[in-house]
């Protein structure tokens, strides 16, 4: 009996052996199959997600090497945003019957600077402003008037709050004698106030000169946001500019998916200005001369050009900055947009860039004749076409610090510190002369590392704006700050949440 229970016990405890191997191995199997389900399910989201990534950035697409990611990605802008709202203590205007007409000067980014000022004096001295009239006198004859290059609607509109913008004087007043001002450069707040004193003799005041008419610094927060926010949302180009300007962006990121645009410098008015000859036959430098001794608004005439190019005041020549972006390390197939008016010398005077850099796109080959035909000959339109794409561009680089390339620097900002890398051309110079020596070799790693190391804090990472230079005094000293314009930081660009703007 007894041993016929101990055979009970033993067939029982294989039998339930049996039976939980079974149900083991049937909960793998049923285990295995939903983990495969799962995992293909999580493959295939991820693969849809990537999709629709790389449909909505065209950069994506790219073939590229995480070696020369570095070339493209902006630096980090630690959460800054742009921040142009009014403080609980601004003014508002109150409707006046005194007027500022202006007549702005330079060329389109010097109008557009200058006009952001005036609309500031405007709310200052509690004055109803009269559209600008755009310079018709300088190097470019452009005959453009405001509502050809910017929306005037819009403009109007947006300042709504801040300063009332008419057409043109009331009937009225047209005939009444007006006071003529060339108010003082860099001035205070204090200063536009004192001007206030105008408007017991008269009811209009012309300001002949527009440009740098406020401080860069010293100014009152809700002052400096005003000139923000008509820069970079009251001054909006036409719709024919603006769609025009868009559909060049499309067309060149359709190419390459991202570029750089390059604001060459290198037109004969400015190699004239600045009285840089460097790499120009001896026929050039004497053209160039008579130029600018002809010029009678140019102060100053005997230039050492040798000097200039040493201490970094010329702009780099077309060889030169090809020179530059291989020792930065783009490679030769980079798509490089052309932003600037006719080269001094033509496309001769390409070659050398072309050579290392067969890339080159002007806004002729991305846009058709009829497409062109309303910009042709009105080199203001043609300026704001390459002033929206190099604000679009993945990486903007300037060959000369003029006021477009302070402007679009300004605005990249602005918008989140976009990678624009300045060119240091003081120590260029030096590394250039030691090439054509044969001290360095072009292309040489020795060359890219100087090149690289010269640059790591020169691409447009966020910082405070430079103040005026050490040891100089006086009225000398606005001339050595960093325009406001330049780098609108801090009072335009901010990090504290609670400012945060859509």
């Amino acid at each position: 009996m007894v041993k016929h229970r101990s055979s009970t016990r033993s067939s029982s405890a294989r039998f339930f052996s049996l039976k939980a191997i079974s149900i083991f191995l049937i909960f793998i199997f049923a285990f295995t199959i939903w983990v495969f389900f799962v995992f293909s399910s999580s493959i295939n989201i991820q693969t849809q997600d990537h999709q629709k990534l790389q449909r909505r950035d065209p950069r994506k697409n790219l073939q590229k090497s995480s070696d020369d990611s570095q070339l493209w990605t902006p630096p980090f802008s630690y959460g800054l945003h742009p921040c142009v709202k009014r403080t609980p203590r601004y003014k508002e205007f109150v409707e006046s019957d005194r007027y500022i007409t202006v007549r702005s000067n330079g060329g389109l980014n010097q109008m557009r600077t200058g006009i952001a000022d005036m609309v500031a004096v405007a709310q200052i001295m509690n004055a109803t402003l009269v559209i600008p009239e755009l310079d018709k006198r300088s190097f470019w004859r452009d005959s453009s008037v405001f509502s050809d290059i910017f929306d005037e609607e819009h403009f109007i509109e947006s300042l709504s709050r801040d300063v009332k913008v008419v057409k043109k004087l009331p009937k009225d007043v047209e005939s009444l004698p007006r006071a003529r001002k060339h108010f003082t450069s860099w001035a205070s707040v204090g200063y536009y106030e004192e001007m206030t004193h105008l408007w017991k003799e008269y009811k209009v005041i012309h300001v002949a000169k527009s440009d740098s008419r406020l401080a860069n610094n010293d100014i009152p927060l809700d002052v400096q946001r005003l000139r923000c926010r008509v820069l970079y949302r009251g001054l909006r180009f036409s719709p024919a500019i603006e769609s025009l300007g868009q559909k060049l962006v499309d067309r060149l990121k359709a190419r390459a998916g991202r570029f750089i645009a390059l604001h060459l410098r290198y037109e004969k008015d400015m190699l004239a200005f600045t009285g840089c000859t460097y790499g120009l036959t001896d026929a050039e430098s004497q053209e160039l001369r008579v130029m600018r001794e002809s010029t009678s608004h140019w102060k100053i005439k005997s230039i050492n050009s040798t000097e200039q190019r040493e201490e970094g005041l010329c702009p780099l020549t077309p060889k030169e900055v090809g020179i530059f972006l291989k020792g930065l390390g783009y490679p030769e197939s980079t798509i490089i947009y052309i932003a600037a008016g006719e080269i001094y010398g033509g496309d001769d005077r390409l070659l050398e860039l072309k050579s290392r850099f067969p890339n080159l796109v002007f806004k002729e080959m991305l846009a058709g004749e009829e497409e062109l035909n309303g910009f042709t000959g009105h080199a203001t339109k043609t300026a704001a076409l390459d002033y929206i794409i190099s604000v679009e561009s993945d990486v903007f680089v300037p060959s000369h610090s003029g006021n477009m390339a302070r402007a679009v620097e300004g605005h990249r900002r602005f918008l989140g510190h976009r990678k624009t890398i300045t060119p240091d051309r003081k120590g260029l110079v030096k590394l250039f002369n030691k090439v054509e020596r044969g001290q360095i070799k072009e292309g040489g790693a020795k060359f890219s590392n100087l090149v690289m190391q010269m640059h790591q804090a020169r691409q447009g990472a966020p910082r405070r704006r430079k103040g005026p230079a050490q040891g100089i005094k006086g009225r000398a000293r606005f001339r050595t700050e960093e325009a406001f314009y330049e780098n609108p930081y801090p009072e335009c660009i901010c990090s504290s949440k609670e400012h945060k703007e859509p």
